[in-house]
């Protein structure tokens, strides 16, 4: 995986506490944006699934704001399923393509 200016990568970092994403451009070994579900205000009682969903609507949102639309997306090895999915799932409805 290589993320550029014109298309950055979206990496996603799990913790069984916590998920965590970043922009990167790795020609200048630069992260562009990031944030976790602790930037959000969650509700009691909130699934982990549903923060993740709202990370990558935060993501989407960020990006969008600095004028990037595409990016690679880099799920770290982890299995596309569960909270990763529902990162992936979020960035798209906040209107990022990968």
């Amino acid at each position: 995986m290589h993320g550029t200016k014109d298309r950055p990568r979206l990496f996603v970092f799990r913790s069984n506490q916590h998920i965590y994403a970043q922009l990167v451009d790795d020609d200048k070994a630069k992260v562009l944006l990031s944030a976790s579900d602790k930037d959000l205000k969650l509700k009691k009682g909130e699934k982990k699934s549903d923060a993740a969903k709202e990370l990558g609507k935060l993501m989407a949102k960020k990006a969008i704001e600095n004028k990037i639309e595409k990016v690679v997306f880099d799920r770290g090895g982890i299995v596309f399923h569960g909270r990763i999915k529902a990162l992936a799932d979020g960035a798209r409805e906040g209107g990022l393509q990968f």
